[in-house]
């Protein structure tokens, strides 16, 4: 016989940010602003990469453009139905739209952490041996090390998926937060969920911390080299290394704090989960093209040359 708290549930009603109608209102003007950014600001950078041969050819800046096509891609997967469900009182999601979001979200937050990762690993060749850099990062490993980013980004969101999926959900179907993601959904279950729970923290709570800590420890080793052995040059490395650390810290402690412990509420969850999903792929731009006068440089000549195709 089926039991009567069978009933699957359909859909999730998110409680996203506010219940003010009128403060609704400013973080749609607010986030909206934000996301403009997002996307100009990481097309641009994408866009000047591919269009100047010479950036190119730099695996740094071949990483930069994967790491903004990211980060465009993340901001995507949250953003745009937060803003819808600004104009809204009644805010819901389908429950495969929730698995989706879960999915995307995971996928490239992974492929990110990742390729911040190997990002690094780039700095600690160019700076700790500068002589045979082009022939170590040549232009067949970049590609096999973004495609191993994107692997596995993949293996870790289908693992988070899975187990989301095979859970029971009968009610409530409230999720306090302004997306779907993990922590929230798995509280929802109709079972006792304290092993999955495990699992999940183990999948990602420790994939950021060991990633975190290996980023960490590349770029102590990194400061230490340039300390030691360097005195040409090193402005323009410390520049460097001081903006991919900001990054990694924008991006790693936000999901340290999220994933790397048991899945309970705290009011400040959805500051830090506004902080990662919207605040951080707005910066990132920001941080590369100000700190970096390649950056700089790339987009004043091509900003001359389109003046010029104008004039003619």
């Amino acid at each position: 016989m089926k039991k009567e708290n069978d009933s699957e549930v359909t859909e999730f009603v998110l409680l996203g940010l506010s219940s003010s109608w009128e403060l609704q209102l400013f973080l749609f003007l607010l986030f909206l602003v934000f996301y403009v950014a997002i996307v100009l600001g990481n097309l641009l950078i994408v866009v000047t990469v591919q269009a100047d041969a010479h950036l190119l050819q730099s695996p740094m800046y071949y990483f930069l453009s994967h790491l903004s096509f990211i980060d465009l891609c993340l901001s995507c997967v949250t953003v745009p139905k937060m803003l819808g469900d600004f104009l809204l009182q009644y805010k819901v999601i389908s429950f495969s739209g929730c698995l989706a979001q879960i999915y995307f979200l995971h996928f490239l937050g992974a492929s990110e952490m990742f390729l911040l990762t190997v990002m690094a690993y780039d700095r600690y060749v160019a700076i700790c041996n500068p002589l045979h850099y082009l022939t170590v990062m040549n232009r067949q490993l970049c590609f096999q090390l973004v495609f191993a980013c994107w692997c596995g980004g993949f293996i870790h969101s289908i693992t988070q998926v899975t187990l989301v999926i095979q859970l029971p959900f009968c009610g409530p179907n409230e999720l306090d937060n302004f997306y779907c993601d993990v922590p929230q959904v798995i509280k929802l279950a109709c079972m006792d969920t304290y092993v999955i729970e495990v699992l999940m923290v183990s999948n990602s709570g420790l994939l950021s911390l060991v990633c975190f800590l290996v980023l960490l420890f590349s770029y102590a080793v990194i400061l230490i080299t340039l300390r030691t052995r360097f005195r040409q040059g090193q402005s323009k490395a410390l520049s460097t290394c001081a903006s991919h650390l900001t990054v990694v810290s924008l991006i790693f402690v936000p999901c340290v704090f999220i994933y790397l412990r048991p899945f309970c509420s705290f009011p400040v969850d959805k500051v830090v989960s506004v902080f990662y999903t919207v605040v951080t792929p707005m910066l990132n731009p920001l941080i590369y093209t100000l700190r970096n006068a390649d950056m700089k440089a790339a987009m004043k000549k091509r900003r001359k040359a389109r003046g010029i195709l104008l004039l003619c």
